[in-house]
């Protein structure tokens, strides 16, 4: 019997942003080379590192302590290193880094040579030629957790070659810095609004795993970002979803918790 793999801990962002006709997601197109989900468009994530937890990551953020980010996310501890994790991956992946200064003030990287200094320490850190923890410690700056929402668990489902535990946050994106795939784990960047790209689904043209797409359309029907955030944290209770493939008639079909034959 093939052995059933554990999932690593992980922690994904919707991140958002206001325009003229309703707010947008920013989407992050895989690498089509990659071992899981190539070619997929995914929420800035990834696994949740050692760097992220315990002292450094409370050494590095603002606005959450360890206990409170554990009792949000109804684990005993550890709960802030999914906080990190999110915020670390959006920086990585997407180039955008939600950071005040010691005081809670918000970071602008509106002049060229801070935004020039910033896309060096990006390379430097995706090359792993400089830790994350230490280029915030270099540049003074926290992350800022305070505008981060919990809204969605989801677990891989047995069967494929990597399995993660995924928390879901959503968070506003900073108004003065410009998302940017990293052009290695991830091949192209949008900005497009949820029902958009549902639609743009549907038609085959961006290709999305079950978890996105239920995220999705969870938020499609608000019209700002605002109201997002409001919604993800009025939530008091966020289930565990873990889905199962099930063969019916030949074919390879998902089933939710609560679906007929879920339990078989």
């Amino acid at each position: 019997m093939a052995e059933i793999l554990t999932p690593r801990p992980a922690a994904t962002v919707v991140t958002l942003r206001d325009a003229p006709e309703g707010f947008e997601v920013l989407m992050l197109k895989r690498n089509l080379n990659s071992d899981f989900i190539g070619g997929a468009y995914v929420f800035p994530g990834g696994g949740v590192d050692v760097g992220d937890a315990g002292d450094s990551g409370q050494k590095l953020s603002i606005g959450i302590t360890d206990a409170e980010a554990s009792k949000r996310l109804g684990i005993e501890s550890g709960g802030l290193a999914y906080f990190v994790a999110c915020l670390r991956e959006l920086f990585e992946e997407a180039g955008l880094l939600v950071a005040c200064d010691a005081d809670g003030n918000p970071v602008r990287f509106s002049d060229p040579e801070t935004i020039k200094r910033m896309a060096a320490h990006r390379r430097a850190v995706n090359a792993n030629e400089l830790k994350f923890i230490d280029m915030m410690e270099q540049e003074e700056l926290f992350l800022d957790l305070r505008g981060l929402a919990y809204s969605a668990h989801w677990v891989t489902p047995i069967g494929p070659p990597r399995r993660y535990d995924t928390r879901f946050f959503v968070a506003l994106a900073p108004t003065d810095q410009v998302a940017t795939h990293d052009a290695g784990e991830t091949v192209a960047d949008q900005w497009v609004r949820p029902l958009e790209a549902l639609a743009m689904h549907e038609r085959g043209e961006l290709e999305m795993i079950f978890p996105t797409i239920k995220n999705l359309k969870d938020i499609a029907h608000f019209t700002t970002s605002r109201e997002v955030l409001d919604f993800a944290n009025s939530l008091t209770e966020i289930p565990r979803i873990e889905p199962r493939f099930k063969t019916r008639n030949g074919e390879t079909v998902i089933l939710m918790p609560g679906d007929d034959g879920f339990d078989d």
